[in-house]
């Protein structure tokens, strides 16, 4: 009667103790809206246990006699009750803690575990945690992720938390399941969650489990996720998200580029989520020690505590874990009694360690294996496997075989090794025990319309995509999006900087003049978000945004007539017109490309954020399938982006026709020239926020003008460009008539002749350039001051400029 009146309060709340002498008032730490749920039948009862937290282990012991069949093992060996100390403060019960604790082969941290379960017990803001997991619905489930799944859920939801499920149907979208069908997927999706329902799993019609669909969270709050994701991709090198790609089962040397997104999306994941516990198997251990660790680098104070439940073996010899592509690997949800009775018994059943290391023929297939289990298990029994963690995984449940009834696993173990169990005995009672776990959910699946309507359409689909997975060509399509026009000349915005320079501006005009004759209008592309996650202005949005505007302003002050007619296309604004089919483009980019290749030469220790950025430029040219495409040729990016973009539209079956790739010539406009970066000085190029009247001076009267040396001169190189290539006149010099008078030169190689020779001094070539600087950057400056929004982006640029100068001090 107490444990009955113990199992009421519990299901409806938080017991604390149950006190029989007085009726079975119990005294409750605090109150759920859970409602008591029947679960008849030896199965329902099972998980019903396991919803209850566990008791304190007693020592291991047998008992000959079986337990009646249809009864709750729990019912037998009531669970202690736990009481806090007098005058203790309210929190999470020892129960509780250690129900929920007891989930994971492994826990970072017990102590932060306490914490977040104290702090959401009591205080004024009383809240259930939350964990979360994630699956992809693409097509069967096995018994680990069903029906071990499902207890652990159902300790977690009775001892306080919220179990929300992040139901992964975008990324199965992006795989190309159920031929790349949307609608398709989302029923594989329900039917999985029908399958924990029938396994018994509590919460999910009142709050307590919630599924999330990431196409529609995703898709919906783009512009929270993908920042996210690029913020928490700037953060790590390679050689960190590398160690983390074990949980796609990959071997860190055979990486495409695609697969480093993985585990940061899956980081971002977490706190996208506001998940207060990654409760996800240790095979995905690293990537949550990375969402840890994005805390420490982001300055989050509360980091998640990942609790990491145990990977069942495979069936076969060798297997660390089971595997949704070999069949015979694993007991799945849909199983028939057949099913389950050949593949138990045709199991590997070792009574000794072996004595060779078992060699698996998929070199991939246990990737990560080091760290796929943290207890140290020479035997790697699956069997036994099997009966700790599935039928003696309730608190309470028995495990019969040979007779005898255990309920403890370490006396199971020890009468095998010892022999009194035989193989064919120990597998004879798993195969029971499992049938037994599995025939509620068959029964459901033949009963419910609607299931069996679920589990139809699934080996429908199945049949549908038999013949392998067929990549759907998915892209952002810009021009029908209205974004740009058809058969565009796209030219690609240098990287931003905190001092936006005259070059660049120069270098940006020098493209867009070069656009074919074919070509129906000209765009220019800002990749602010590709700034980001390159860690370009510190990747702070609004200084990266301030300085595009600096380079609007002052390419449309120095040249208004060639900038008349462009349009401007933000990246991120482009985005998330259609992000769902952008990053799934950016991912097939990834797919192709090996990561060394995109990584270009680059070492393992330099941002992964820069792979990101470089697929994103090619998914960019995809989108916009332009008639020609210009990308900056200011630093090494550039020269990269035009390499793998006309890779990618040479071998990867492009459905679209490729792009003209132009390389315009631009002019130098550096005043000194400098072997090595380091000895850069602010002197040795103009910016577009310089004084004109103090910078225009000074930095022309210090700049580098060697006599007759014209093949580094850039007092011609700055006269030519704004006065000749530009404005198509002619450069007048006026000089006494001692010094040989005026003077009118309508070509670079007339001026550099008479240079050469001596016919033009350095003080009177300096002299003009001087004037044409002065009046260039007094455009520019007119420019910027005239206009409300680009005077702003002045100032937050030179404070953010001041800012970093002061951080590096």
């Amino acid at each position: 009667r107490e444990d009955s009146i113990y199992k009421y309060f519990l299901t409806m709340g938080k017991a604390k103790k149950v006190d029989v002498a007085t009726g079975g008032v119990p005294h409750l730490q605090r109150t759920s809206k859970f409602s008591v749920i029947e679960s008849p039948g030896v199965f329902q009862s099972t998980i019903a246990a396991a919803a209850a937290p566990a008791a304190r282990p007693s020592p291991p012991s047998a008992r000959v006699q079986p337990s009646a069949p249809g009864t709750c093992p729990s019912e037998t060996a009531p669970p202690p009750s736990v009481e806090s100390p007098p005058g203790a403060p309210l929190g999470a019960s020892e129960r509780d803690f250690d129900a929920v604790l007891s989930v994971g082969e492994e826990c970072i941290s017990p102590d932060e575990l306490r914490s977040l379960m104290d702090a959401c017990a009591s205080g004024p803001d009383v809240r259930r945690f939350n964990c979360y997991d994630g699956f992809e619905p693409s097509g069967r489930m096995h018994i680990a992720q069903g029906v071990f799944k499902a207890m652990n859920v159902n300790k977690i939801v009775a001892s306080g938390g919220t179990f929300t499920f992040w139901v992964a149907d975008w990324f199965a979208l992006m795989n190309d399941k159920m031929g790349g069908d949307l609608d398709k997927i989302k029923v594989v999706g329900k039917y999985l969650i029908e399958v924990w329902k029938a396994a018994g799993m509590h919460g999910t019609e009142d709050g307590g489990v919630v599924f999330k669909w990431a196409s529609e969270e995703i898709c919906g709050n783009a512009d929270k996720y993908w920042p996210m994701v690029l913020d928490v991709a700037r953060r790590f090198n390679v050689t960190r998200i590398k160690k983390c790609c074990q949980i796609m089962g990959r071997l860190e040397g055979s990486l495409t580029a695609a697969q480093v997104l993985y585990p940061l999306m899956q980081c971002t994941d977490v706190f996208f989520l506001k998940a207060d516990v990654c409760q996800l198997g240790v095979d995905q251990r690293k990537v949550n020690m990375l969402a840890r660790e994005y805390c420490d680098h982001a300055r989050r104070k509360r980091k998640p505590v990942v609790l990491s439940h145990h990977m069942l073996y495979g069936l076969k010899a060798g297997q660390e874990k089971m595997s949704k592509s070999d069949p015979d690997s694993a007991v799945f949800m849909e199983d028939s009694a057949e099913d389950v009775e050949r593949k138990i018994m045709n199991a590997y059943c070792p009574t000794a360690p072996p004595q060779e290391e078992v060699c698996v023929t998929d070199a991939d297939a246990d990737a990560g294996k080091e760290s796929m289990h943290l207890t140290d298990d020479g035997l790697k029994n699956p069997c036994l496997d099997y009966v700790e963690h599935i039928v003696l995984c309730p608190p309470g449940s028995t495990f019969t075989a040979a007779g005898t009834v255990y309920d403890h696993f370490a006396q199971v173990k020890t009468d095998f090794l010892a022999g009194k169990i035989s193989e064919a005995e120990l597998k004879g009672g798993l195969v029971s025990a499992l049938n037994a776990l599995l025939e509620p959910v068959r029964r459901h699946f033949t009963q419910d319309a609607d299931a069996k309507f679920l589990l139809d359409s699934v080996h429908r689909f199945k049949k549908e995509t038999s013949g392998g997975v067929v990549r759907t060509f998915r892209r952002l399509d810009a021009v029908a999006a209205g974004l740009v026009p058809a058969n565009a000349h796209v030219v690609f915005a240098p990287r931003p900087r905190g001092d936006p320079t005259l070059q660049s501006a120069w270098d940006t005009l020098a493209q867009i003049r070069a656009a074919p004759q074919g070509a129906a209008g000209t765009v220019l592309y800002l990749a602010d978000w590709a700034a980001v996650v390159r860690n370009d202005c510190g990747a702070d949005p609004k200084a990266i945004t301030a300085s595009y505007d600096i380079l609007l302003a002052a390419m449309r002050a120095i040249a208004p007539d060639v900038m008349e007619g462009v349009r401007v296309v933000r990246q991120s604004e482009a985005i998330l017109k259609d992000p769902s089919n952008y990053w799934i483009s950016v991912i097939n980019v990834g797919r192709f490309f090996s990561l060394d290749t995109v990584q270009c030469g680059d070492k393992d220790s330099d941002c992964v954020g820069m792979v990101i950025a470089r697929l994103m430029g090619v998914a960019e040219t995809i989108a916009c399938s332009p008639h020609s495409v210009a990308f900056s040729a200011e630093d090494a990016f550039g020269t990269t982006a035009v390499h793998l973009t006309k890779q990618y539209f040479a071998q990867a079956d492009v459905p679209l026709p490729p792009p003209a790739f132009l390389d315009a010539q631009s002019t130098c406009l550096s005043l000194h020239l400098r072997l090595e970066a380091a000895h850069a000085t602010e002197n040795d190029g103009y910016c577009l926020l310089d004084d004109p009247n103090v910078h225009g001076k000074s930095k022309m009267k210090k700049a580098f003008c060697e006599p007759g040396n014209v093949k580094f001169c850039p007092p011609i190189a700055l006269s030519c460009a704004f006065r000749i290539d530009l404005g198509g006149g002619s450069i007048d010099i006026r000089r006494s008539s001692d010094n040989g008078g005026d003077v009118s030169y309508g070509s670079r190689t007339e001026i550099e002749a008479d240079f050469a020779s001596g016919a033009l001094h350095p003080g009177d070539l300096k002299a003009y350039a001087t004037g044409v600087v002065m009046d260039i950057m007094g455009r520019v400056a007119g420019a910027i001051k005239a206009d409300k929004k680009t005077a702003q982006a002045a100032k937050t640029l030179k404070a953010f400029v001041k800012k970093q100068k002061k951080s590096k001090k």
